[in-house]
């Protein structure tokens, strides 16, 4: 028995609109129970989608549109050829198909779907396809051979070709070949001791950018057994450590595996029976608590050849109490002035040399970027098409800025933004990263979204992932918080935005009105309850965040410009009686056992 991976079709829908990821194309008596069956549950096991047909064709029949929109709209073709295989007319016509699209995607003319005037012609385009799948590199499976080592080959392939797990990187990447190579070298995955990996230095040098790299490159030898928890400072005022433990263990498991906890003792006993039988590959992102690394990885064994890395501003949190295993640690050094000088041309001049002076202006500036990746890009971003003024004026702003402080240069591009541009960046960093950008947009359109997250996206302040989500640096993030504060120091109230959740509810309950506030969050371990009285006080709210709060009273009376709703109710009935939002866009409800009462 041979199986072949035939390719994938340039007719297929983008991957965010994709049907299947994998089409199995075999013969039924022969392998449907056997090792068809073993491929596909390991496959749906590693969060493939996999189309397997389970019907025969009937004699005379043409292959359904149905079937012909599965094989256009998959990644990747397998086909199984076993004993009788050729004598099945169902598996050579789907092999037609998909090598026809395979061709297609390729340039080539070849059209096997036309050969089919008569028998003799069908038989011809079998071959054809045959032959054309014999090209490609599949897997000879012998008698001998463990068919168990052959599927965990296939589902490694199919990862690495499907990207499952990569993270998004930087399209040009500068000055991070030699600390890749070194860190490669540190983790050498094919040694079967457990590894911590501490990556650590200031923020915006670029320890997430090279942690995603070593991500991308090494997550393939692990197979399905990976996570990045990104963020995991950020998060953690955002979210509950117990939802980053379920986060971890339904990327390394199935979700339907997980199963629920509600406190993170529980959770850390369900990480501890995971890891400590699968070899895994695990990134903890930007952590500033030991807490954090305590609770995500705990002090079990970890399985032979699993490595951790964790990447943070603070080396004291990476000596890891408990921990069985090597831990060693890697400085990120700032960029030296050749490797600044050339990430700067990339994103001011498009990567061109400049002349004139524009050469001198790119030195001086460069060299008070303080040779961190971050705020040479952005800066960059920010200067490139601007006339030699606004560079030089840009100069003077920079040359005020003492080196250390890299949220100020960071703001240099903030100011420059205009009004409605401020305020979208402003609810991202507070809100919206890791929102999707559709739903995000329906907030801002006041504020002219669409051209505003364009000019973001060009002056590399966010990005928009593969799967349509927004993107921040933490650096970012931490000026948008930085920029919120200095609104109002020492009076939450007068801030126009509430991230912090455990500070919102202080907020909430003083009797004073709050016309500053537009948007905010609340998240409390204990049942939530927000009267009419308190929310009239938020006069100009436009977003909210709720998990587990509700509304009590009547609130005939309160005007509410909110427009934006994400709310996690407690378990019991809502108690709000004429609660009119009538701008709101969108409402994001979680599990909840409402009825509807209502008489429309």
């Amino acid at each position: 028995m041979a199986t072949s991976e035939v390719g994938s079709s340039s007719d297929a829908a983008p991957t965010s609109q994709r049907e299947y990821d994998v089409l199995l194309n075999f013969r039924g008596k022969d392998t449907r129970y056997g090792f068809t069956d073993f491929l596909y549950e390991y496959l749906v096991d590693a969060g493939v989608h996999v189309f397997r047909d389970e019907e025969e064709l009937p004699f005379g029949e043409v292959i359904s549109e149905k079937l012909q929109q599965a094989i256009k709209n998959t990644m990747i073709y397998i086909p199984i050829f076993s004993q009788t295989y050729a004598s099945s007319k169902w598996c050579l016509r789907e092999l037609v198909l998909m090598v026809d699209y395979v061709s297609k995607s390729k340039g080539e003319k070849t059209d096997f779907r036309k050969h089919r005037e008569n028998f003799g012609d069908e038989v011809e385009a079998w071959k054809g396809a045959l032959r054309k799948a014999d090209e490609r590199k599949g897997w000879v499976i012998k008698k001998d051979q463990s068919q168990a080592t052959i599927l965990r080959l296939i589902v490694e392939k199919v990862l690495v070709e499907l990207k499952v797990k990569q993270k998004l990187v930087t399209e040009h990447l500068v000055g991070l070949d030699d600390r890749i190579k070194d860190l490669t070298k540190l983790l050498d995955v094919n040694q079967d001791d457990v590894r911590l990996i501490g990556i650590y230095g200031m923020g915006g040098v670029g320890k997430t950018t090279v942690a995603k790299v070593i991500f991308n490159q090494l997550s393939s030898h692990f197979g399905k057994y990976c996570s990045f928890l990104e963020g995991i400072r950020e998060r953690s005022t955002k979210e509950s450590i117990v939802q980053l433990q379920r986060k971890l263990l339904c990327d390394i498991v199935s979700s339907g595996s997980v199963g629920k906890f509600e406190d993170s003792e529980e959770g850390m006993r369900r990480i501890g029976e995971t890891l400590g039988n699968k070899k895994i590959l695990v990134v903890l992102d930007d952590v500033n608590k030991k807490e954090h690394i305590k609770k995500l990885i705990g002090n079990n064994s970890l399985y032979s050849g699993s490595r951790i890395i964790i990447t943070t501003r603070n080396t004291t949190i990476l000596q890891v109490e408990g921990f069985k295993g090597e831990i060693l640690l890697y400085e990120m050094l700032k960029m030296d002035d050749d490797l600044a000088l050339q990430l700067f041309y990339q994103h001011a001049f498009g990567g061109e040399f400049p002349s004139g002076n524009y050469r001198w202006l790119s030195s001086e500036i460069v060299s008070h970027a303080g040779g961190l990746p971050l705020a040479i890009t952005v800066i960059g971003s920010l200067l490139k098409e601007k006339d030699e003024e606004f560079w030089k004026e840009t100069l003077v702003r920079l040359t005020k800025v003492p080196e250390k402080e890299i949220l100020e240069k960071l703001r240099i591009s903030y100011d420059d933004l205009d009004e409605h541009q401020q305020q979208i960046f402003l609810d991202i960093a507070c809100f919206f990263f890791n929102e999707n950008k559709i739903d995000a947009i329906y907030i801002w359109t006041k504020f002219y979204p669409r051209r505003g997250i364009k000019v973001l996206i060009e002056r590399c302040l966010i990005k928009i992932l593969d799967n349509d989500k927004l993107w921040m640096h933490d650096q970012l993030i931490d000026l948008g918080w930085q920029i919120v504060h200095e609104e109002s120091p020492s009076d939450l109230g007068k801030r126009s935005r509430l991230p912090i959740a455990k500070e919102t509810l202080e907020v909430i309950r003083t009797e004073e009105r709050k016309d500053k506030v537009q948007a905010l969050q609340i998240d409390g371990r204990d049942a939530i309850e927000i009267t009419n009285e308190e929310f009239e006080r938020l006069q100009n709210l436009r977003f909210l965040k709720l998990h587990n709060g509700t509304f009590v009273g009547d609130f005939a009376t309160c005007c509410s410009k909110l427009s934006w709703i994400s709310w996690q109710p407690p378990f019991r009935e809502f108690e709000a009686d004429n609660m009119y939002l009538d701008h709101l866009v969108v409402f994001k409800l979680g599990k909840n056992d409402f009825t509807d009462n209502s008489k429309a």
